[in-house]
């Protein structure tokens, strides 16, 4: 079972992601990201990340580890955006908290430029997300951190933000374990991930025991309000079904085709030029407000 902890102290906000997670101390010293339940995603998305955190730990892909963190909102009132304020009193007791990784990068194009990624590791990695529909690991947004980044031991690959995923508990109705996802821009896309290899070894592994027992990792009451199901149990049942149907049908959506680098790069100054035709000149002067890096806009720019 994953461990318990409580927050002693509250350090900031991260504001890197949507869900606006915030870093903390434990009762156990331990630092930690902690996500919270008062966020926009709601607790589906603690639910995924448990569910899907635990199920690649357990295939042997690294995770940091995930703990239940007990958080109390006087911890951070000296926080100075209302917005933040008003997360973090939405959310007093059980949260979800993942080990701080000190001094670990994001897995941003320019940093992929420099890595070498074995295609089995990316093939897993791939074949995981694609099992569990995390379609949120991008050349945009990798959702993979590098880590470690001192010392003389290489850097790894570790999976982080794993809320996205799971869509089907959205409307668990409308989505069969058969269907295929677009996967050809996958942050680990260009590393020729051999998934084909990856299918051959994790999914004999993936059993409906493995992911029941894997459900039994999220607390109670976060599940206890879904729709449609009576019982904490009966949704429980629900995801490991809808997961072990998933992963006996991969022959039917394996991603196996990946553009290159240089393909990312025409794909995306094709889109750029699309979007400009027919605009007025004034108009096409205007610069990008989104705040996209420029490593991120334009993979071009690496390939010379």
């Amino acid at each position: 079972m994953l461990r318990e902890v409580t927050a002693t102290c509250y350090f900031e906000p991260l504001r890197s992601g949507g869900s606006v997670p915030g870093v903390v101390e434990a009762d156990d010293l331990g630092t930690y990201v902690m996500k919270f339940t008062g966020s926009a995603q709601g607790v589906k998305a603690l639910v995924a990340e448990v569910i899907v955190g635990e199920l690649a730990r357990r295939l042997g892909l690294r995770v940091p580890e995930l703990v239940l963190a007990h958080f109390d909102p006087a911890l951070a009132a000296h926080e100075p955006h209302q917005e933040v304020r008003d997360l973090l009193d939405a959310s007093p007791g059980l949260n979800l908290g993942m080990d701080y990784l000190p001094g670990a990068r994001d897995f941003t194009p320019e940093v992929a430029m420099a890595c070498t990624v074995d295609p089995l590791e990316a093939g897993r990695i791939v074949w995981l997300d694609a099992l569990t529909v995390n379609v949120d690991r991008t050349v945009h947004s990798s959702n993979l951190m590098v880590w470690p980044t001192f010392g003389t031991a290489p850097p790894k690959l570790w999976l982080i933000d794993h809320g996205a995923a799971l869509v089907f508990h959205h409307r668990w109705d409308a989505s069969s374990p058969e269907k295929a996802y677009d996967f050809r821009h996958h942050a680990l896309g260009h590393f020729a991930p051999d998934t084909r290899a990856a299918e051959a070894e994790l999914s004999p592994r993936v059993t409906r025991d493995l992911l029941r027992e894997i459900t039994e990792e999220v607390p109670d009451a976060w599940l206890a309000e879904e729709p449609g199901f009576a019982t904490p149990e009966e949704v429980r049942d629900a995801y490991a079904d809808y997961l072990a149907a998933r992963a006996k049908a991969s022959e039917s959506w394996l991603p196996t085709d990946f553009p290159t680098r240089r393909e990312l790069a025409d794909e995306q100054a094709a889109r750029a030029a699309r979007t400009q035709e027919g605009r007025p000149d004034w108009l096409k002067r205007v610069p990008d407000l989104h705040g996209k890096p420029a490593a991120q806009q334009d993979w071009s720019v690496h390939l010379g």
